[in-house]
C-alpha cells in the first residue's frame, strides 16, 4: 500500500542514466534558486523602516541611504560568489570555500551556519508567505502556524519528485511575481514623475531628528541585509546546471542579483515617497500595493503572487541544503545517508531532514518572521564573511590574472560582512543568542561522525602492515530461539541443524501459564529428541534480559573452546506488509538487542501464503 501511495505523490522512479535531464538550464534555475532572494524584497524594506520607526518618523528618510549601502553589500557578494563558482564548481560553496583556505573547523562553522540558515530559509520564507495571506485575508491569523507547516510539507512532497518537477512547479510564482513586482514598481514610479502622486514622505532627505546615531543606522541597517539571504543558494548548487555548469550558475548569478538589486531599491523608493509606515497585520508591501493599485484587481493579484513567492522561496533551502549536507557526508562530518540519492535521483534524506527542522523552527519561534529575521541574518553573514575572506587567500596563492583587483572586492564583501555579524550580535543579541549554542553543539556532533567513520576505516581495513588475524573454529553451534511449536519452528531447527554440529533450543517462560509451558516443553523433545531444549524462566514479561544472560553463558563457554555461536530467530512475514502491524515485534527487538553482543545472529524467514 505504502508502495503505491508513495508512486503517486513521488512519482515512478527514474533511471540512474536519466540524471542528466535533470540539470537545470538557466530559466528554471532562476525560478529554483532565486525565490528566496527575491521574496526577500517583501520583508527587506519593511526590516528597515520597522527598526527606525523606533526613533520617529523622520527618521524613515534613512532608508534610502541604508538601501544603497545595501546594494553596495549585493554587488560585492555577487561578484564574489561568481568567482567561488568559477573556482570552485563541484558545489559547497562557501563551505567548500572556507574549508580549503582556512581549514576544517572554520569550514565546518561555514557549513553548519548554512545548513541552520537552510531550515531558516525555510521558516522565515513560509510564516512571510503567511502574512502575505493574512494581510489579504486577516480572518486567517489564528490559522498562521497550521497554515505554514502545511505549506512545508507541500514542498517536500513537491522537491521530492525531483529537480526538474520542482523548477517546473515554481516558474509560474517566481516569474509572475517578477511580472507583478516590475509593473507595480514602473508605475508607482511613472506616478511620481508625472506628478500623479504628491509626496508623502514623512520627512525629506537629510532632516536632522533626536536619536540619530550610528547605532540605530547600524540596526536598521543589519536589519535591512536580510534581503541579501539565498544569494549564496547558486554557488551551492552548481551540479545542477547543465553544462557548462559554471558559466550557466555565474549567468543565473548575475541576473538574480540585478532583479533583486531593481525590485529593493524600487520597493525602498516607493516606501520612502508613500510615506508607508509598518504596522498593524499589513505588511509594507501590501501598503504600497494599495497605494499604487488600491484595492482592486491587481492589488490581488499582487498580493497573490507575493504570498506564492514567499511561500515557494523556502524551495531555495530545498535545492541547496541537500547539496550542502551532500558535501559534508562526502568529508565524512554527516552522516552518508545524505549521499544517497531517492527514486527521483534527488537527495531525499537531505529533503526530510530539512521539512522537520523546518517545522521545528516555526513551532519554536510561533511562526513569527520577525523573530527569525536576526538569527536567519546571522546564519548568512558568518559564511560570507568566511567565504570571502577565504577568496582573498585562494588569490594571493594562486595570483592569476587580475587577482589584486578581485581580492579588493572580496576584502570589500568580507569587511562590510564582520560588520554585520558584530552589528546583529551587539544590536540584536536576545535574537541571536542560540546562534551561541547551536554551532558548538553542530561542531561537536560533525567532528563525533567524523571521528567514528576514521575509526571504522581503520579497524575495516584490508590492506596493511600487520597480517590480518584469522580464526580457525573447531566447531559451530547454534541457539535457536523458540516461542511455541509451529512449522516455523520445526523449518528453523531444520536448518539450525544443517549449520551447526550442537542446536541447543532456548525458550524463555512466564509465570501466566505455567502447564502451557511444561506442555510446549514435552512436545518440542518429543519432535526433536536430538535437540537440548533450555526453558529460562522469568517473572517479568520481557523476554530480552533472559535471553540475553543465557546467550552470554553460552558464548563464553563457546568461545572457551573456539567454536563459532549463531542465534537463529525465526520470524514469518506476512502475505501483506499492512499486516506486520498486527503481530508483535519481539524478533527485532531481539536482534537489536542481541547486536551488542559477540555473537552472530541470523533470521529464519517463513514467508506466509496470504
Amino acid at each position: 500500500m505504502w508502495r503505491y501511495l508513495k508512486r503517486v505523490l513521488i512519482g515512478k522512479p527514474l533511471k540512474t542514466l536519466d540524471e542528466g535531464s535533470q540539470h537545470l538550464g538557466k530559466g528554471k534555475a532562476l525560478a529554483l534558486l532565486s525565490s528566496d532572494a527575491l521574496s526577500s524584497v517583501a520583508y527587506g524594506t519593511e526590516q528597515i523602516t520597522t527598526a527606525l520607526l523606533a526613533a520617529g518618523s523622520l527618521a524613515l528618510w534613512l532608508q534610502l541611504p541604508i538601501a544603497l549601502l545595501v546594494l553596495v553589500l549585493l554587488g560585492a557578494i555577487t561578484l564574489s560568489y561568481r568567482q567561488i563558482i568559477h573556482a570552485y564548481p563541484s558545489g559547497g560553496g562557501a563551505y567548500m570555500v572556507t574549508s580549503k583556505n582556512w581549514g576544517k573547523l572554520p569550514g565546518l562553522v561555514a557549513g553548519g551556519s548554512l545548513l541552520v540558515d537552510y531550515m531558516l530559509t525555510v521558516a522565515v520564507s513560509v510564516t512571510s508567505g503567511t502574512a502575505a495571506i493574512i494581510s489579504a485575508v486577516p480572518s486567517l491569523h489564528q490559522y498562521a502556524i497550521p497554515i505554514a507547516v502545511i505549506i512545508v510539507l507541500i514542498l517536500m512532497g513537491i522537491n521530492l519528485r525531483g529537480v526538474r518537477e520542482s523548477a517546473g512547479f515554481l516558474t509560474i510564482p517566481v516569474y509572475a511575481f517578477i511580472a507583478m513586482m516590475t509593473f507595480m514598481i514602473l508605475y508607482g514610479l511613472y506616478n511620481i514623475v508625472t506628478g500623479q502622486v504628491a509626496y508623502h514622505a514623512t520627512a525629506a532627505v537629510g532632516t536632522s531628528f533626536k536619536g540619530l546615531t550610528l547605532l540605530l543606522f547600524m540596526r536598521a541597517f543589519s536589519s535591512g541585509s536580510s534581503s541579501l539571504t539565498g544569494v549564496e543558494a547558486i554557488s551551492n548548487a552548481v551540479p545542477n546546471f547543465k553544462e557548462p555548469k559554471p558559466r550557466n550558475a555565474a549567468g543565473t548569478l548575475v541576473l538574480m542579483s540585478i532583479i533583486l538589486a531593481f525590485f529593493f531599491a524600487g520597493v525602498t523608493m516607493l516606501s520612502y515617497w508613500y510615506g508607508i509606515r509598518p504596522g498593524g497585520h499589513t505588511t509594507v508591501l501590501a501598503q504600497i500595493g494599495t497605494a499604487v493599485f488600491g484595492h482592486g484587481v491587481l492589488f490581488y493579484l499582487l498580493q497573490i503572487a507575493t504570498a506564492m513567492i514567499l511561500a515557494v522561496a523556502a524551495n531555495t533551502g530545498f535545492s541547496a541544503f541537500p547539496q550542502l549536507a551532500f558535501n559534508l557526508a562526502k568529508d565524512k562530518f554527516m552522516p552518508h545517508i545524505y549521499l544517497d540519492k531517492g527514486d527521483r535521483l534527488g537527495y531525499s534524506n537531505g529533503i526530510v531532514s530539512l521539512a522537520i527542522g523546518s517545522i521545528i523552527l516555526i513551532f519554536i519561534f510561533h511562526g513569527s518572521t520577525e523573530a527569525l529575521i536576526p538569527l536567519y541574518a546571522v546564519g548568512v553573514f558568518v559564511p560570507f564573511t568566511l567565504s570571502q575572506s577565504g577568496m582573498i587567500i585562494h588569490w594571493w596563492r594562486e595570483r592569476e590574472g587580475f587577482w589584486i583587483g578581485k581580492a579588493i572586492i572580496n576584502f570589500v564583501g568580507a569587511a562590510i560582512s564582520a560588520v554585520l555579524v558584530v552589528t546583529l550580535f551587539m544590536l540584536h543579541f536576545t535574537g541571536v543568542w542560540p546562534y551561541l549554542i547551536i554551532m558548538p553543539v553542530l561542531l561537536r556532533i560533525f567532528l563525533k561522525v567524523n571521528k567514528h567513520y576514521r575509526i571504522v576505516a581503520k579497524q575495516l581495513k584490508v590492506i596493511s602492515n600487520e597480517p590480518i588475524k584469522r580464526h580457525h573454529y573447531e566447531g559451530s553451534e547454534v541457539i535457536i530461539l523458540v516461542s511455541n511449536l509451529t512449522r516455523v519452528t520445526a523449518e528453523a531447527v531444520d536448518y539450525a541443524k544443517s549449520i551447526g554440529d550442537k542446536v541447543l533450543a532456548l525458550h524463555v517462560s512466564f509465570d501466566s501459564n505455567p502447564e502451557r509451558e511444561y506442555r510446549l516443553g514435552v512436545e518440542f523433545k518429543r519432535e526433536f529428541p536430538d535437540v537440548r531444549y533450555v526453558d529460562v524462566h522469568t517473572s517479568y514479561r520481557s523476554i530480552t534480559v533472559p535471553a540475553l544472560r543465557f546467550v552470554d553463558e553460552i558464548a563464553k563457554g563457546a568461545k572457551e573452546r573456539n567454536r563459532s555461536l549463531t542465534v537463529l530467530i525465526p520470524q514469518f512475514i506476512p502475505h501483506a506488509s499492512w499486516q506486520n502491524a498486527l503481530h508483535n515485534q519481539n524478533s527485532l527487538r531481539l536482534r537489536s538487542a542481541l547486536a551488542t553482543r559477540d555473537v552472530t545472529v541470523a533470521t529464519y524467514y517463513f514467508h506466509l501464503s496470504e
